[in-house]
């Protein structure tokens, strides 16, 4: 959230060791959504009905202006539970310490719901008459579903008859996020906006697969039912935010810029042992700008942050590049783990592509079957990356292009971490 001058980061944070476990929100703020500033945690496991950590939640705004904290807590015999924390002096921009609600907890699980499937409120949004809604994920027996509960005070809730979505047999659906999009432009809107031509993207957590699907759709007030634009994109069918490692996203509206950021959990690859010796474990990604794509209205467009090109150091750029089979080109003058490439590739001319690798056009590509190590007509190819001189250590970022018999081209974007080794990467391409 943004609050009197700072950006302000909750996050999940073990202060005991770099294991899951001992659940806190750490805190930490910023001017520039680069550069941070570690505060004390803000909420630690100290209550009956949290002792067993303080999971994942939400913060909003009251009409007043200031933030209150819903979140779920997990009590000694593992009822999960939502609660209340708010600021103990609203007065302080850093925010150093919350209070947690005497009335405590507001809201246990519903009957037909297991008391271990029920979690991560999200940022309330007003309707129409100006009551509260939050949406709050589970599931039943294996439907996975996002449960609505209404409020006139941000306090006393009860829940919605109607579900804003389900999918049977989804599985348990965790950190929902639910949020409106302008219907032309990369400007962001206020969780409250309403309107004929606002629409909203629900995003849904997939604890059974740990990857963020969403779909973009409207949203009708009167039942609380999230339809998608496209059936065919709806929630776990169609997008995902991000194909890599990213879980357990949520994002947020700045009022300062207008904008819809979207922040990301990246666990990595590595193992218990390597994050206990290196003394951490899992990051941030790198906070995005997301809005709807107009031409198409069923999905998102993501871009970094415009401030992260105040970190920009040594350009280095080359330009028509031809590229030959199993030719690798270096690119010397910038080196380092935190890159920012933006590269284009041109289509082939297909009258002049020699076919001596037996593979149709139109012959389907799959990301998993032999990395970018197998061949075809048009590829793979793309970038190295996290690659040592010998090569023998190496990212793979590759393309590959199909060309159906109508002339339409497919484009795959994969990566190959076969030949990775403790290292995580972030690349920005547009093609």
């Amino acid at each position: 959230m943004y609050y009197k001058g700072f950006y302000h980061l909750f996050y999940q944070y073990n202060p005991w060791g770099a294991v899951w476990g001992n659940l806190t929100w750490g805190h930490a703020v910023s001017e520039d959504l680069l550069h941070w500033l570690d505060l004390e945690p803000a909420l630690k496991g100290d209550q009956w009905y949290d002792v067993g950590g303080v999971w994942s939640g939400s913060v909003t705004f009251r009409l007043d202006g200031t933030p209150i904290i819903l979140y779920t807590g997990l009590a000694e015999d593992l009822e999960q539970t939502q609660n209340m924390a708010v600021p103990d002096d609203a007065s302080d921009p850093f925010l150093r310490k919350w209070v947690k609600s005497s009335e405590n907890p507001l809201l246990r699980h519903p009957d037909g719901v297991y008391k271990e499937d029920f979690r991560d409120p999200s940022t309330a949004w007003q309707v129409e008459d100006g009551s509260w809604r939050i949406t709050i994920g589970t599931q039943v027996e294996t439907d996975g579903m996002a449960l609505v509960y209404k409020s006139r005070d941000l306090l006393h809730w009860e829940l919605e008859k109607n579900v804003l979505y389900t999918i049977p047999g989804s599985g348990m659906w965790e950190c929902l996020d639910f949020y409106p999009v302008a219907p032309t432009g990369r400007r962001g809107l206020d969780t409250s906006t309403r309107g004929p031509s606002v629409n909203h993207v629900l995003k849904v957590s997939s604890y059974n697969d740990q990857h963020d699907y969403y779909a973009v759709g409207s949203y009708n007030e009167v039942t609380q039912a999230f339809t998608p634009v496209n059936q065919e994109l709806g929630v776990l069918y169609g997008l995902q935010y991000d194909y890599g490692k990213f879980y357990a996203s949520k994002s947020f509206y700045d009022p300062v810029k207008k904008r819809r950021i979207l922040w990301g959990w990246s666990n990595e690859s590595d193992t218990e042992a390597q994050d206990i010796a290196k003394g951490w474990a899992s990051l941030q990604a790198i906070p995005r700008t997301v809005w709807l794509d107009s031409e198409l209205g069923d999905n998102l467009i993501q871009a970094p942050i415009e401030e992260l090109k105040s970190l920009r150091g040594v350009k280095v750029s080359k330009a028509e590049v031809e590229l030959e089979a199993g030719s690798i080109l270096r690119i010397e003058g910038s080196y380092g783990g935190q890159l920012d490439i933006e590269v284009t590739f041109e289509y082939p001319d297909v009258s002049k592509v020699a076919f001596k690798y037996g593979r149709p056009l139109d012959d389907p590509f799959d990301c998993s079957e032999g990395g970018s190590a197998q061949r075809g007509v048009f590829g793979p190819f793309g970038l190295l990356v996290m690659a040592d001189d010998a090569l023998q250590e190496q990212t793979a970022l590759f393309f590959y292009i199909s060309q159906s018999k109508d002339r339409q081209w497919s484009t795959y974007f994969c990566s190959d971490q076969s030949r990775l080794d403790q290292l995580f990467v972030g690349l920005l391409c547009y093609i």
